[in-house]
């Protein structure tokens, strides 16, 4: 019955998906505005998170922002149902440059595996199947609650064709999970984690970001320091549209030595660091509708109860 369920949730998404971009555009537009008219859960936590990460930037402004993530947000959902849904060498074609892939390369041809942090940031999802067009990997994910929400995104998510069985779903939820990676870098394989989403408390360590103490994962930098692994940073971001598609370039980029730092403070300090600076590139982009300060230090108190539940 779960996969019947997920199967339907396919063809659903596949149908909606074969509308016309510009179409899919004013559809998003559409949606992003009735969150905000109905100060549904996504504008709040948005318009919190905005307060607390930008709080010098006058409120018009702050404002503004916030409509634009918003839109951002209901447009990428559009996005990816048109990604999940459609040939991945087809999808690949919406790349218009590709910068830092001879980073990428050279760090396969090493053999000292690979990690490679994409923070939520553009569309994640593109950059799994640019991944999967290049090599074998493993991806570490936090499975919903839902199991006919996993059963859809083990769909989707599978490569077709000629990248059948090179992407490997690893679930976040324990030990295994560690060793399955420890021991799949030191054979020189290539993980992709995303980098900030807030782990359980006692699993990280709180370091700044945008001027906050986050609770940050330490598990990517304990990996990098036993394993010797590279770390780079890989993202997809959106550079308008392109006739009736969007468009997006590819960025590889190096993380900061610190990052795998055996200090787990000065590790997730260096990670939300270079986060921090990507997020910065273009706000909007970034996924603001996520309660990322929702575990604070100390038994502060948690700054979206109970306005943004």
């Amino acid at each position: 019955m779960t996969a019947f369920a997920a199967r339907l949730l396919y063809l659903l998404a596949a149908a909606l998906a074969r509308l016309p971009w510009r179409w899919l555009v004013r559809l998003g537009d559409a949606l992003a505005r009735w969150l905000v008219r109905r100060n549904r859960r996504e504008s709040r936590v948005t318009r919190r998170n905005l307060e607390l990460a930008y709080p010098a930037l006058p409120a018009p402004e702050r404002e503004a922002l916030h409509d634009a993530i918003l839109r951002t947000t209901a447009r990428q959902l559009l996005e990816t149902l048109r990604l999940w849904t459609r040939p991945h060498a087809r999808n690949l074609q919406l790349l218009r440059a590709q910068h830092g892939v001879d980073l990428f390369d050279a760090a396969l041809a090493s053999g000292r595996g690979l990690i490679v942090a994409a923070p939520h940031y553009g569309n994640w999802e593109l950059l799994n199947q640019w991944l999967a067009a290049k090599t074998p990997l493993a991806v570490l994910y936090a499975p919903p609650d839902s199991k006919v929400g996993e059963a859809f995104l083990n769909l989707v998510r599978a490569a077709p064709g000629a990248d059948a069985g090179r992407v490997t779903q690893v679930r976040a939820d324990g030990p295994a999970a560690v060793r399955h990676l420890l021991k799949l870098l030191k054979d020189g394989g290539v993980t992709g984690i995303l980098p900030d989403q807030q782990p359980k408390r006692g699993d990280g360590e709180f370091a700044p970001f945008f001027g906050l103490p986050a609770l940050t994962m330490t598990l990517l930098p304990r990996l990098a320091a036993r394993t010797g692994a590279t770390v780079l940073y890989a993202y997809c971001e959106r550079v308008g549209d392109a006739g009736d598609e969007p468009a997006f370039e590819l960025h590889i980029e190096p993380a900061a030595a610190a990052v795998s730092d055996p200090d787990p403070q000065v590790a997730a300090a260096a990670l939300n660091a270079d986060i921090e600076r990507i997020a910065r590139r273009d706000p909007a982009q970034y996924q603001w509708t996520y309660k990322r300060f929702s575990l604070r230090p100390d038994g502060a108190a948690n700054p979206y109860w109970p306005d943004c539940y």
